[in-house]
């Protein structure tokens, strides 16, 4: 028998490796945390006896495997005291933690562990214990001495590393607890004298140190209450000058401030203590300065809540400003998770960066960052105003979106009725005593103001010019260069917008960021192009002259989230901040979105609510394949009975498939098969058309679904929760929604709710009308994602076996954000699992810590060689997931399979080996193919366009750079090319982004000479039972089953402009991929055309609610027939043409 090894890989190995070159010295103290290290230090400093050598080491410097092995050779191999101060427990440290036990147990030093956890992570602590070679008492005293903090716990902490050292007794002197008797001391050199054995409360107290809370009445004459959380440790280490700065900013703006140290929000004491205190005070604002989320699966709710108000986080992050100042991201993933990700499950708002690292004698310190403490004062007072300004003078913008830039999209929201909506939002907000006027605009008002009639003059270049220089010089700069003055915008020396006042609520379509409306598409994600002065106009009238409060951007999405900037804690020189200033944004959005209502959630600083997708249920069949179904059905019950009467049913059921171009679209060739193999396949695919999940109607904020029982069938078809549970929870939707919103307009705190599709059984997003928030991107892909995406490999690769007779070897998998957030990273596992790789997770982080590598007589097949093209924002949150992947590649390259089945090492001997991520540049985002069409745009010119912007390289090794000849290689070698839908509530046709992500990528190998490759659709909305499909197919399956299905298109028809506007998308997007695609797709013009234009009271509803949506289809069908991509064979619809031109 023999044994197969796995090779085993630590993720610390993605570390840049360093030599700390440190002389040898008797004490070495190594922690994470960078309080620790000042406090301990504090001590050595301190220290009035003979004290021998000592020094503070960063964990963060010693991460990968051979920084650690330096270190242990060249310095703590002579130490004769080693004490660790470990976070997060044995897995975040453990080649480390291995190592020092090994040369510590060799040469008899004595080796400290301490957990820097406690309570709940109790049997993380425990497990560091067996590392220790000193007794355990000893890690006890230590352990005591950290978790009490402050000076004289760290001199008694010192006093006894000194006689572990053998420099003295070994005696562990009880720890003190921080007593609030005593005034605050700000020197952290004499914090000593306010340490007694008083032990009043150790944990979390009140700043300046007081044993009472602050007396309400000296917040008297402030216009509101701030309360400021931040670390105990850091008032302990001393390191809290930022804080300071922002409690002396708070007060010269006019506020009460009350500021809390806290050792942690998961701390009993301390939860107690937070939840009593601002229930009593009741302060407007909550300023937090604490890490993660204080919710888990111990607390289900954080103490914050207990004021009601909105909670800003605040960000220090631990790199340098000027490191921030370069970075397009904003903060390092380390930051994004423990700063941002993490306390957004608390329902925080983002905030910015109020402080950043700076080193000073080899030790870090949170240096105050003033524009950022100022910003964040100013976003503060602006909550504040619209919590303290009663409804009847409230001021609030609601704005409306104008994407994807196409004719007739007006008011466009992801699964929305943007338009009822609206008109149901603003009789909800004169219900709650909102000053609108009299008689409110009903929907169809709503639209002729909005869609239908001439843009109004809304602000004078005269008024608009010394708003302008209120931006920053360099802001100005970039949008003069750009677009020149202002004037060239102007009609009659004004600005013109499309809105409508009632009261004191202005509603308006949101403005293009180009003023000649051309490329709109194609700004919509740009980076790099600033907005132009009538979009600028629009946000500085709409706060200096109309003097909103507040601003409801309704529906999913606008544009304001992705104008030039950082990803996150935006500085005053990003455009979305420079803006709005602060002011609260509050952002219905369809709750299975979760990457892009992050991206609004963390550039605008906003309150996401998640609002439910429209009822979906089968398509069914209609016409004449139901006339098939029916004469199928019939076969089957003649089944055993007259063999030529089955024989004939046969052949007139194939041939009226044949003339309906069934057969054709299904990929049935009768010349090639049997009859009743023919028939089987035909019968097949029916099915799979009946089966589409299709949508019926579009929901409306704040109301019931039109057909609930409908919504509660599918979404409890994937749901582990009883059918009764769900039904409640989506009743109780509406109602919490218009909660919500009103709610975050009276400046009040909104729950936190998750993200996800609920026909994928995520029914934990019920209730909607939550502040939405994403997963921990560190936990991914979940060991759950990993096991699903094993039955999805499993069946990609029997399927391409069958097809090409061979196995897959090599293939570029298109990933999306949205997707690996919704479903923890299915796409990213199935790569995995394509490259025999199997992450291993930590048990009680249940993040990936290191992988396998399957040997191959596990996989019984080559291991495939992944390529991935990640989307912009896939590359912007999954940082880590990146690295993995590409350590992974790096570990098999240098793998020796004894085999021709690891194409990884056969490459690696190569000079320039090949790079396997790819995205477009930093800080951009989208396909780079504009969606309109003319008749010169091919397929070829189309693939270049997709190649030259996909082609920028990613390592952790080196900056991103374009490597289109790299990009190109991998397309042209690659035996196939993928993506996966993961859920039924959307599908190729209902966007532009599907055609020109998937298409593009379908030109671009084609471009480079890959005529041949097959383009798969992994259909994983059905999680355990996954379908894959030829992308064609499944756009033929879409077209017949949603598009050209008149049970969609009536339920459409409910919905008035928006409703035509949903009807004519499918055209477009279908143009696009006949367009980019090698495949004809004449039977679907055809049955769109005949569903749409060609039947009389759809085109009549198209023409009366959208004329532009109408005028679009039109064209769209005109310029098929054009570029040859349709050929109508029936008389009728040439003719109908011909009339048309």
């Amino acid at each position: 028998m023999h044994l197969l090894r796995r090779e085993r890989v630590s993720l610390d190995e993605q570390a840049q490796a360093e030599d700390l070159e440190h002389s040898p010295t008797d004490i070495v103290f190594l922690s994470f945390s960078d309080s620790d290290l000042i406090a301990f230090n504090g001590a050595i400093k301190r220290s009035t006896t003979q004290t021998p050598s000592a020094r503070c080491v960063p964990l963060a410097r010693l991460r990968h495997p051979l920084s650690i092995d330096l270190y242990v050779e060249k310095t703590l191999t002579h130490a004769r005291c080693i004490i660790i101060r470990l976070l997060g427990g044995v897995e975040y440290w453990r080649y480390g933690l291995e190592e020092c036990r090994a040369i510590c147990q060799k040469a008899d030093i004595p080796l400290i562990i301490i957990s820097g956890e406690g309570g709940e992570e109790a049997e993380a602590a425990l497990s560091l214990l067996e590392y220790n070679t000193a007794p355990p008492y000893l890690s006890n005293a230590f352990a005591a001495y950290f978790h009490q903090g402050g000076a004289t716990n760290m001199d008694l902490a010192f006093t006894l590393a000194q006689s572990v050292a053998h420099i003295g007794s070994v005696a562990a002197l009880s720890p003190t607890a921080l007593s609030q008797d005593t005034p605050y001391i700000s020197d952290h050199r004499k914090i000593s004298q306010i340490l007694t054995t008083a032990n009043l409360f150790p944990a979390c107290g009140f700043y300046p140190l007081s044993l009472s809370p602050p007396d309400p009445l000296s917040f008297q004459g402030c216009h509101s209450i701030a309360c400021v959380i931040f670390y105990r440790s850091h008032l302990l280490s001393g390191d809290h000058k930022a804080i300071d700065c922002l409690l002396e900013t708070l007060k010269e703006e006019g506020f009460g401030v009350l500021a809390c140290f806290v050792s942690s929000l998961k701390d009993l004491t301390v939860r107690h203590f937070i939840a009593e205190h601002l229930a009593k005070l009741k302060p407007d604002i909550i300023l937090n300065a604490t890490f993660f989320a204080s919710r888990d699966d111990h607390f289900a709710n954080s103490p914050l809540e207990a004021a009601n108000c909105p909670v800003i986080q605040l960000f220090q992050p631990l790199n340098t400003e000027e490191l921030w100042q370069k970075s397009y991201r904003g903060l390092s993933q380390t930051d994004m998770a423990m700063q941002l990700v993490l306390p957004e499950l608390d329902g925080r708002l983002a905030g910015t960066a109020i402080s950043f690292k700076t080193e000073h004698n080899g030790l870090a310190f949170n240096a105050p960052y003033l524009p950022g403490i100022r910003q964040t004062v100013e976003q503060a007072k602006k909550w504040c105003l619209l919590r303290k300004t009663p409804p009847h003078k409230r001021k609030i913008g609601i704005i409306l979106s104008d994407y994807p830039g196409i004719e007739g999209q007006k008011g466009h929201a992801v699964g929305l009725d943007s338009f009822a909506s609206l008109s149901s939002l603003l009789a909800t907000l004169q219900g709650a005593g909102y000053t609108l006027s009299a008689p409110l605009p009903e929907t169809e008002t709503l639209i002729q103001a909005l869609c239908h009639e001439p843009a109004q003059a809304f602000l004078s270049i005269e008024e608009y010019n010394p708003l302008f220089k209120t931006l920053p010089l360099l802001l100005q700069d970039t949008v003069l260069q750009h677009w020149g003055p202002p004037e060239a915008e102007a009609i009659n020396g004004s600005f013109h917008l499309r809105f409508i006042q009632t009261g004191h609520i202005t509603c308006l379509i949101q403005p293009d960021r180009n003023p000649a409306h051309t490329d709109r598409k194609a700004l919509y994600h740009d980076p790099d192009t600033p907005p132009c002065h009538t979009y600028l106009a629009c946000y500085l009238w709409l706060l200096s002259q109309q003097g909103v409060q507040g601003l409801v951007q309704l529906g999913t999405h606008g544009t304001l989230e992705w104008l030039p900037g950082k990803a996150a804690a935006l500085s005053s020189h990003c455009f979305p901040q420079s803006l709005l200033k602060g002011l609260p944004i509050i952002y219905p959005f369809i709750v299975n979105n979760p990457g892009e209502a992050a991206c609004a959630k963390r550039r605008l600083n906003a309150v996401i609510i998640g609002h439910l997708t429209p009822p979906i249920q089968s398509a069914g069949h209609h016409d004449e394949a139901a006339i098939l179904e029916s004469m199928i059905d019939d076969y089957a019950e003649a089944d055993g009975l007259d063999h030529r009467r089955m024989d004939m049913l046969r052949a007139d059921i194939l041939n009226k498939a044949e003339t309906m171009g069934l057969l054709r679209e299904s990929g049935i060739d009768r010349s090639l098969l049997e009859d009743d193999v023919a028939l089987s396949r035909l019968d097949a695919y029916l099915c799979d058309i009946k089966d589409l999940q299709i949508r019926l109607g579009l929901h409306v904020f704040g109301q019931p679904p039109t057909q609930q029982a409908a919504l509660l069938t599918a979404i409890s078809q994937n749901s582990p929760l009883e059918k009764n549970v769900i039904e409640h929870r989506l009743e109780a939707s509406p109602a919490a929604e218009t909660t919500a919103l009103l709610a975050a307009l009276n400046g009040e705190f909104i729950q936190p709710g998750p993200a996800g599709a609920p026909t994928r059984g995520r029914a934990d997003v019920l209730p909607t009308g939550r502040n939405l928030y994403t997963v921990d991107p560190r936990g991914l892909p979940s060991q759950a994602a990993y096991t699903l995406a094993e039955a999805t490999a499993q069946t990609l690769l029997q399927r391409y076996m069958q097809e090409k007779g061979d196995y897959l070897r090599k293939t570029v998998i298109d990933i999306w954000a949205s997707p690996t957030l919704r479903t923890g990273g299915e796409d990213l596992a199935l790569a995995f699992i394509f490259m025999g790789i199997k992450p291993l997770w930590d048990q009680h982080s249940r993040r990936i810590n290191r992988f396998d590598i399957i040997p191959l007589a596990y996989l019984n097949r080559p291991r495939v060689d992944v390529t991935l093209r990640v989307s912009g924002l896939f590359r912007d949150t999954f940082e880590a997931q990146l690295a993995l992947f590409e350590q992974a590649v790096t570990a098999l390259c240098q793998h020796d399979d004894g085999s021709d089945w690891n194409p990884y090492f056969q490459t690696a001997g190569q000079s320039a080996p090949f790079a396997r991520i790819f995205s477009t540049a930093p800080s951009q985002y989208g396909s780079g193919i504009d969606p309109t069409l003319t008749e010169e745009t091919t397929q070829h010119t189309q693939g270049q366009a997709w190649l030259a912007h996909s082609a920028y390289a990613y390592s952790k090794n080196q900056a991103p750079q374009p490597d289109i000849q790299g990009l190109s290689q991998r397309l042209k070698q690659a035996d196939m090319l993928l993506h996966s839908q993961d859920h039924a509530e959307s599908d190729l046709l209902d966007h532009t982004d599907y055609a020109t992500h998937e298409g593009g990528m379908m030109a671009a190998a084609h471009t480079v000479g890959n005529a041949d490759i097959p383009f798969y659709l992994a259909d994983t909305s059905h999680p355990h039972s996954p379908r894959i499909r030829l992308l064609a197919e499944e756009i033929r399956r879409i077209v017949r089953g949603r598009a050209a299905n008149p049970v969609w298109i009536n339920a459409m028809m409910d919905h008035s402009y928006r409703g035509a506007s949903e009807i004519s998308r499918p055209l477009t997007v279908l143009l696009q991929f006949a367009t980019l695609l090698p495949d004809r797709f004449d039977e679907q013009f055809t049955l769109v055309f005949k569903a749409t234009l060609g039947n009389d009271n759809v085109k009549e509803f198209l023409k009366t609610h959208n004329p532009k949506a109408a005028t679009t289809m039109q064209n769209a069908f005109l310029l098929a027939i054009k570029k040859g991509l349709w050929h109508p064979h029936q008389n009728s619809i040439l003719a109908y043409f011909s009339d048309q031109e």
